[in-house]
C-alpha cells in the first residue's frame, strides 16, 4: 500500500532548518519534494562538516528529496516555477517576507495559477508586523521570543539550549499547519495560505511560563535544572560523578523516591505533603535529597529508582543514547547509500506506524541531481533543457567522486 502523502507534490524553497525541516517530515511520510534551489543550493550545503564536497548537516536534513536548480532572477525560471506550482499540492517556502512577492512568486501569484495549492510560509517574525522583515535566525529567536530568559542557572548569563529549538519548534508547526490545509484542500476543494512565525511557534511552547505571567503578572525566572512547578524535579551528582534526572510526578511517588534514598523518616512532614508545599519548601528539601543521592553511584541508584517505578535517568552523552539495547531494539538508527558518501547510519524518522511509514527511501539529493528529470516531467525538450543549462536558468549535479565512510549522523 502506499505512503499516506503518496501522489502529494510539494515545492520546496528554504534553507538551513526549519523550512527544509518540514520538507523532510513531508518527504519521510511519501510526499514527492521537489527542493527548489539557487544555482549555489541551500546555504545549509556549506556548514561544516564537510565530507567528499557534502555537508553531512544538510544530509541529515534532506533526504528523500529531489532537487531542482533554478535561478529565480531569470524570468525563464520563474515560469517554470509557475509551471511546476500549477501541478503541486504545496508550496513551502522559507525566505524572507516579502521576498518572492517582489518576483512575483508570492501567495496571490501561486495560488492564481493553483487555486487548490496549500502555500506554508516559514520567517523569524511572520509575514505582517513592524518585524516582518527583520531576520530571525535560530538565537535571535530563543532571544528575542523569551525563550533564552528562562533558560540557564539564576542570575547568570542565559544559556544556549543544546538543540535548534526554535528551528525545530517551527518545522512542527510547519508541518502540522501544511497537513491541516492539505486535508482541508481535499475535504473542501480549496487551497490556504499558512503564516508560520518561529518566533509565535517558541512562544507557544512556552505553555507553562506564558500562562505564569498572563495570570499572575509574575515574571517567570531561570531555575537551572529545578522545575517551574514540582520539587524534586532536576538533575542531582552521584558519586561518580554523574548526573541523573529524577523527577517525582506525584505524592506516592514522592514517598518511594524518598524510601529508596533512605529517607522514610520524613514522608509524613507536612512541609512534603503536597505538590505546592514541596515546592515552597524546596530549599529544605534538597537539602535533605542531594547528599542522599551524592553517596550513591548512578547506575546502582538508577537500577534502584527504575525498580521502584520512579521517573529517571542518567544523562546520556549520544554515543551512550545510540549504544542503549532499547534504542538499539527499537532500531533507531537506520542505513542509506549516498553516491558522494557511501553507506551512511543515520537516525530514522521518529514515528512507526503499523505500516507503509515514514523511511528513507533515497539520501539527501545532490544539488540539482533531479533538475534534467523534473524538467523533462515538466514537458521540456531536451533541446530546451540543454539551453537552460546553457544559460545558468538552471544546473545539473556534477559527477560525483569516490563515496567515502563517514562518521553516522
Amino acid at each position: 500500500m502506499p505512503k499516506p502523502l503518496a501522489g502529494i507534490r510539494v515545492i520546496e524553497l528554504a534553507n538551513f532548518i526549519a523550512g527544509p525541516l518540514c520538507g523532510t517530515l513531508l518527504a519521510d511520510m511519501g510526499a514527492d519534494v521537489i527542493k527548489v534551489e539557487p544555482p549555489k543550493g541551500d546555504f545549509g550545503r556549506a556548514m561544516p562538516p564537510i565530507r567528499n564536497d557534502e555537508s553531512i548537516s544538510f544530509v541529515a536534513l534532506n533526504r528523500n528529496k529531489r532537487s531542482l536548480v533554478l535561478d529565480l532572477k531569470r524570468p525563464e525560471a520563474r515560469e517554470v516555477l509557475m509551471k511546476l506550482a500549477a501541478r503541486s499540492d504545496v508550496f513551502l517556502e522559507a525566505y524572507r517576507p516579502g521576498a518572492l512577492d517582489k518576483l512575483g512568486l508570492g501567495a496571490d501569484a501561486v495560488r492564481a495559477v493553483n487555486p487548490r495549492i496549500v502555500y506554508t510560509s516559514v520567517s523569524g517574525f511572520g509575514k505582517t508586523g513592524p518585524y516582518r522583515r527583520r531576520a530571525g535566525v535560530n538565537l535571535i529567536v530563543e532571544a528575542f521570543s523569551g525563550a533564552l530568559s528562562v533558560t540557564g542557572e539564576p542570575g547568570k548569563m542565559p544559556t544556549r539550549p543544546g538543540i535548534q529549538t526554535a528551528d525545530v519548534f517551527g518545522a512542527m508547526f510547519a508541518t502540522y499547519a501544511t497537513l491541516a490545509s492539505l486535508i482541508g484542500a481535499i475535504r473542501h476543494n480549496e487551497g490556504r495560505e499558512a503564516d508560520v512565525s518561529l518566533v509565535e511557534a517558541s512562544i507557544a511552547a512556552a505553555a507553562w511560563e506564558a500562562a505564569e505571567y498572563l495570570v499572575s503578572g509574575k515574571i517567570p525566572q531561570p531555575l537551572g535544572n529545578r522545575h517551574r512547578l514540582n520539587a524534586p524535579y532536576q538533575l542531582f551528582e552521584t558519586r561518580d560523578g554523574r548526573y541523573l534526572a529524577i523527577g517525582t510526578s506525584n505524592d506516592p511517588m514522592f514517598a518511594k523516591l524518598m524510601q529508596v534514598l533512605g529517607l522514610e523518616e520524613h514522608i509524613g512532614d507536612p512541609r512534603f505533603a503536597t505538590y505546592a508545599s514541596r515546592k515552597a519548601n524546596e530549599e529544605p528539601l534538597l537539602a535533605l535529597v542531594e547528599p542522599a543521592v551524592r553517596k550513591r553511584d548512578s547506575q546502582e541508584l538508577e537500577a534502584a529508582l527504575i525498580e521502584a517505578g520512579i521517573p529517571c535517568a542518567r544523562v546520556n552523552n549520544f554515543k551512550e543514547v545510540f549504544e542503549d539495547p532499547h534504542m538499539q531494539a527499537r532500531q533507531i538508527l537506520t542505513e542509506m547509500d549516498h553516491p558522494r558518501l557511501g553507506k551512511l547510519r543515520a537516525v530514522r524518522n521518529p514515528i512507526l506506524l503499523d505500516h507503509d511509514g515514514p523511511d528513507m527511501a533515497r539520501p539527501s539529493p545532490m544539488l540539482g541531481e533531479h533538475s534534467e528529470e523534473i524538467l523533462r516531467e515538466l514537458g521540456y525538450s531536451p533541446e530546451q533543457i540543454e539551453t537552460f543549462v546553457a544559460e545558468g536558468i538552471t544546473r545539473r549535479a556534477e559527477a560525483a567522486p569516490p563515496p567515502a565512510q563517514v562518521p553516522a549522523l
